[in-house]
């Protein structure tokens, strides 16, 4: 059937509609790879009570903002949604879709412009994460869109060069059967300026990190940039939840370094520890903007910084506030933030919400700055937050959706919007990273 495509939504989908019903409404339809003003032909796979699925078959009017893909595994790899629009349209779009859902679950109808900061739109990514096979032969890939199945890559253009010299040399190691069969995935890690790599390794069992020391000699020999290797032991990829670890875990994973076990980083003025299994800013463009803006123009005696990682903000509200009170639940990330940070910062392990319930009200704190993981922060978290004495609140947040929930119950209890910032951290995707400053 023919679709007009209205709008996008989170996530990286079109919507449409279909023709009215009985009740002078049509179901709404969502479609991946179109863009707003498009006439499009498209097939529905799965409709439900409220809405349906679509398929995109061909563009039929296609919109001035539609482009070539630079990558050639677009439309199957799981990774990016928007590679088939300009630039500049990308941004346009995000802001759209932040406003309206602000406005939607928040509540909130923003009187001030939303700052977009734009990234370079490739090779940005000082992150990439990988999954292996080695039955029939080796591969290396990602997950294709919407499922667990292995998209083969030998190249991703989002990720840093470097990174991509990492996937070759992974590739070439492979198919010489140099790769322990141990190993199902893999990430690569950069520094600042994209000189020095730190590999984390996967693997099914702790007692078998060992054979990973012949796998970094050989990489290193091919790779010098190549300073490190970790290895956790973590689960394969039918368990979604295990695969993401260590980074997001709570749990101290035994883990085998080969080599440098961490990178230093530099960011914002400030040399950061970041070791195997903790989290760090993905785009190597706008870390420093982030810190920049995130941090500006706090100060104050007493700060807090919840979901601190190893310490990015902090060590900026160090320079501004007397003490620094920052709270992370990952052992990892707050082993390098008790390394990085300075004499006035209080480093706290602790899950921030059973934190601001227990200690919330106590702390004399007139800032809080906060990045939480997806999730967001959640109502309890949020509430108990409220109850602090702080008069200014930053929310960093990498979905509008979490956000707007948590924002809902800021604004009732007397915060408004000073500003709000969209950083475009991930271009040739449908994420977003915002930031909203709020004083009461």
């Amino acid at each position: 059937m023919e679709l007009q495509i209205e709008k996008l939504v989170y996530g990286g989908d079109g919507l449409a509609r279909l023709p009215a019903d009985a009740k002078g409404r049509g179901k709404t339809v969502l479609l991946p790879f179109v863009i707003p003003g498009e006439k499009v032909e498209a097939s529905v796979m799965e409709s439900r009570s409220g809405f349906a699925r679509a398929r995109l078959d061909s563009v039929i009017r296609p919109s001035p903002d539609r482009v070539v893909p630079q990558c050639p595994y677009f439309g199957k790899c799981g990774g990016c949604q928007y590679q088939h629009i300009d630039y500049p349209a990308q941004l346009r779009f995000k802001s759209e879709i932040l406003r309206e859902t602000l406005r939607r679950t928040a509540k909130l109808e923003l009187d001030q412009e939303i700052v977009v900061h734009a990234s370079e739109p490739w090779n940005y990514r000082n992150r990439t994460r990988v999954r292996l096979q080695h039955d029939p032969s080796f591969a290396l890939g990602y997950f294709e869109t919407g499922s667990h199945r292995l998209l083969v890559v030998e190249k991703c253009p989002i990720s840093s060069p470097l990174i991509n010299q990492a996937i070759g040399a992974v590739w070439a190691l492979g198919r010489a059967a140099k790769v322990p069969t141990v190993v199902h995935g893999m990430q690569f890690f950069t520094n600042h300026d994209d000189t020095r790599l730190l590999v984390e390794s996967y693997v099914r069992d702790q007692d078998a990190a060992d054979s990973c020391k012949p796998f970094f000699a050989a990489l290193s020999s091919r790779l010098s940039p190549a300073v490190g290797m970790v290895v956790f032991a973590t689960s394969p990829v039918e368990d979604e939840t295990r695969q993401r670890a260590p980074m997001s875990s709570v749990h101290n994973e035994e883990s085998l370094a080969i080599g440098e076990g961490s990178l230093g980083y530099d960011a914002a003025g400030h040399d950061y520890r970041v070791s195997g299994g903790s989290f760090f800013q993905t785009n190597r463009f706008l870390v420093e903007e982030l810190v920049k803006t995130t941090t500006g123009g706090a100060a104050g005696e007493a700060a807090l910084d919840l979901y601190a990682g190893v310490g990015l903000f902090t060590l900026a509200l160090a320079g501004s506030f007397e003490e620094v009170i920052a709270v992370e639940s990952s052992p990892h990330a707050f082993a390098d933030l008790k390394h990085n940070a300075p004499r006035n910062v209080k480093p706290t392990r602790a899950n921030t919400e059973e934190f601001l319930q227990k200690r919330g009200e106590k702390l004399a704190v007139q800032f809080v700055l906060l990045d939480p993981p997806r999730a967001g922060l959640g109502e309890k978290a949020t509430r108990a937050l409220c109850r602090t004495s702080a008069s200014c609140v930053t929310y960093v947040s990498c979905d509008p959706a979490t956000l707007s929930r948590d924002l809902h119950v800021l604004l009732e209890s007397g915060f408004r919007v000073e500003q709000a910032h969209l950083f475009d951290l991930f271009p040739q995707t449908a994420h977003m990273e915002t930031i909203l400053k709020l004083i009461r």
